[in-house]
């Protein structure tokens, strides 16, 4: 068992007994109040689930175990030619609630690209799919192909006591972890390059090895990947890809499973896949305004035919925040260190100028804010990455550190399946009118 295993079990065993106490002594006790509007509304702000790695606070941004962006971005361990952090480190924070040093990042790193190998079977399954298949579509096919390798459900087929569940789920998350880049790296050069891979470098770190794999060998491409690879990995339990991971888990599914689970719903045009959305809103109304067009006055003007038309402003708005995501700061200041002068990041810019006052203006959107989406795809396309549909398994390779780590914990702490109560909207009517109180008219005298 590496160090890194045996202090996280040193850690999760004993909080399991504590939770098992905690829950004989409190499981009655009322955490608030919820509307008949949050159970239509997709459950919004309800307290009903538990995720020990993450919390997003509604005026302070996501915080990974208590740390802000900023405060990891300078606490995290880093290369001495980079600036950004390792996400190495931060799977290490997530899992742990340490703060690792330069070290305990390295091992990680060290035991990611030890089990980086993707058996065959995994590529010839992508290869006998579509080449113009969404890449996501690609991804979660792929993530499915290596579920053959899964040690949690051999091990649960072979007969496993529950508490030690955690033990192949760790296995296992850690494999798909390190498999991650060359599965999406291989789906992109199938999709858009002809074909033509390029073998992982061993030497290089888990960000800059899956750019390297990519095509994109610049060091500020690099730096940008550890920064995309870290800012997109947790987002709290409540998000469609964490929660979806959490919930096909809790049926005692394998990482595998779970995670394609996961990785389908961030598919969907208002998770993930809004990155890819924004950058083609943008190139729409650069075509459509012409260059010398892009005023902010004129920039204003699309924004309002964009709501006119019943369209939204993809990259705008957040279901919990309310003040500008933190991570589309993080990418702010990266651009303004490595490319102040790009066309397409000025724009994003603009927009962020303009935007926020007129979605404000509507009434009708909590958050006019940009979320992190509404940055992310400029850089890509600085650096040459142009193919929009990929973006959103970039986000998928990063989601991994944050929902497995998350994974793993649900395993150790014992969570159980996850089973929430549905009512009939009849039912609801029933309720509402078993509660109305009839007005008594005023007596008169």
């Amino acid at each position: 068992m590496g160090y890194i295993k045996q202090r996280f079990a040193a850690k999760a065993i004993p909080m399991a007994a504590e939770i098992r106490e905690f829950l004989k002594q409190n499981e009655n006790t009322e955490l608030g109040t919820y509307t008949i509007g949050q159970v239509y509304g997709g459950m919004k702000s309800i307290k009903a689930l538990v995720t020990e790695t993450s919390l997003l606070d509604p005026e302070e941004g996501i915080r990974f175990r208590g740390y802000t962006i900023p405060e990891l971005r300078e606490k995290l361990p880093h290369l001495e030619s980079c600036t950004e952090p390792l996400p190495e480190g931060l799977f290490h924070l997530l899992l742990l609630d340490e703060i690792p040093n330069f070290q305990d990042a390295q091992h990680i790193a060290n035991v990611w690209a030890r089990r980086a190998i993707v058996p065959l079977h995994v590529f010839k399954a992508i290869d006998r799919l579509p080449r113009d298949m969404h890449p996501m579509t690609q991804f979660s096919i792929g993530i499915m192909a290596m579920q053959s390798e899964s040690h949690f459900a051999k091990a649960y087929r072979a007969g496993l006591n529950k508490k030690e569940y955690w033990d192949p789920m760790y296995e296992d998350a850690m494999t798909l972890i390190a498999r991650l880049p060359r599965i999406a790296a291989y789906i992109y050069r199938r999709s858009y390059k002809k074909g033509k891979h390029i073998e992982p470098n061993p030497e290089l770190d888990w960000s800059a090895n899956f750019a390297h794999m990519l095509g994109y060998n610049q060091p500020d491409f690099y730096s940008y990947m550890r920064l995309f690879l870290t800012i997109h990995a947790d987002h709290e339990g409540g998000n469609v890809s964490a929660h979806t991971t959490h919930l096909v888990g809790s049926t005692l599914s394998d990482a595998y499973l779970s995670f394609a689970s996961g990785m389908n719903g961030l598919a969907g045009p208002l998770h993930g896949l809004a990155n890819q959305e924004v950058i083609r809103w943008i190139l729409d109304m650069k075509k459509k305004l012409g260059k010398t067009a892009l005023t902010k006055e004129a920039i204003e003007n699309y924004i309002r035919q964009t709501l006119a038309d019943g369209k939204v402003v993809p990259g705008y708005g957040h279901a919990v925040l309310r003040k500008t995501d933190p991570r589309f700061l993080a990418q702010m200041e990266f651009a303004k260190k490595h490319c102040p002068d790009d066309e397409l990041v000025n724009i994003v810019w603009n927009v962020y100028e303009v935007a926020p006052k007129i979605l404000g203006e509507t009434g009708k959107i909590k958050n006019p804010w940009p979320n992190v989406d509404a940055h992310s795809g400029s850089l890509l396309v600085h650096y040459g990455l142009v193919e929009y549909d990929f973006y959103t398994v970039l986000f998928g390779v990063s989601r991994a550190l944050g929902v497995l780590a998350s994974l793993i914990w649900d395993r150790a702490l014992g969570m159980g399946i996850e089973r929430p109560k549905s009512v009939t909207t009849q039912w609801l009517k029933d309720y509402v009118a078993s509660k109305t109180v009839k007005k008594v008219e005023p007596v008169i005298s």
